[in-house]
């Protein structure tokens, strides 16, 4: 079994230098669109992508800016955001729906305009679990419906979210394409060779793109620097829940238990995001970076 970080061969995909390096260059391209088209097996079809801007304002000048993980329109001129979202958060619903307005309204066309759009999808590669009444259903596809008769009211705006604490197949039962490229994501870190069964033209791409030691000494240490941010804000979160156990505990009551939890998760997550912003500017890693890392506010990172 293959460990983490220097030791490991290839590169943990939840970390933020390495999902971009995948899903998010120029260079590995075909490595998005295949995914993409194992994503929407056959429902869309794309032979292209173009990268946009992945940094976007409100409408106005004070509104909170967005910042996207990967960006980018096909053939079609239809626009796919994809995120990767380390650890639960509350309100990551809103997030979704905050973010899918941006390449909605940046469709506007000034003057005439009939209101057409183009297709909208927002994919969020989650690494936590939200739906626990179903165990097994980890691929979601979210679109708006219509309550009484259960049709899709409008087709063009989707989300879709895949639960991967959930997916657990094996090499030995990964049936379909789809299978693979998640038993890539899940797996990808704790690898020492390419499986046997992942035989693709594109799955060599990914391990060659995802190797360590080809990578240069710059984007080495970028890695790390990726890889210890991830960890710790992996760590605090665990500090975080266990401190809130203990309060619980201590208060000997479900109820004591659950505002314990809350409560220490709060503490953690904001001391560590302090930390890791903290370390993140003496290292000098761009604002905007840090900012959605951490979720902290440039006034809050100033006063670090």
């Amino acid at each position: 079994m293959g460990s983490e970080g220097l030791q490991a061969r290839y590169i943990n995909p939840y970390t933020d230098f390495a999902f971009k390096l995948l899903f998010g260059t120029d260079l590995n391209k075909d490595i998005l669109i295949g995914f993409l088209n194992a994503l929407f097996d056959g429902k869309e079809v794309i032979r292209d992508v173009t990268y946009l801007n992945t940094e976007h304002l409100g409408t106005r000048e004070p509104d909170r800016r967005a910042v996207f993980d990967v960006y980018c329109e096909n053939e079609q001129g239809e626009k796919i955001l994809i995120e990767m979202q380390k650890a639960e958060q509350q309100f990551f619903k809103d997030r979704s729906l905050f973010y899918s307005t941006f390449p909605i309204r940046e469709q506007g066309i000034k003057g005439d305009w009939s209101y057409e759009l183009k297709a909208v999808y927002i994919i969020g590669v989650l690494n936590f679990t939200f739906d626990r009444e179903n165990p097994d259903y980890f691929h979601h596809e979210v679109k708006l419906m219509d309550v009484k008769t259960c049709k899709v009211f409008y087709d063009k705006l989707t989300f879709v979210y895949l639960e991967m604490p959930k997916f657990h197949k094996t090499e030995e039962e990964l049936e379909t394409f789809f299978d693979k490229w998640m038993f890539v994501l899940r797996n990808l870190s704790r690898l020492m060779e390419k499986p046997a069964a992942l035989q693709e033209r594109i799955f060599q791409r990914v391990f060659d793109a995802a190797e360590i030691a080809r990578f240069s000494a710059e984007k080495r240490y970028e890695y790390e620097e990726s890889l210890k941010a991830y960890r710790d804000w992996n760590n605090s979160l665990d500090t975080a829940k266990n401190k809130g156990i203990a309060i619980g505990r201590e208060q000997g009551r479900e109820e004591g238990m659950r505002k314990g939890r809350e409560e220490g998760m709060r503490e953690g997550r904001e001391e560590e995001k302090r930390a890791i912003a903290k370390a993140l500017k003496a290292e000098g890693m761009p604002l905007s970076s840090i900012l959605r890392l951490t979720g902290l506010t440039e006034e809050d990172i100033k006063e670090l």
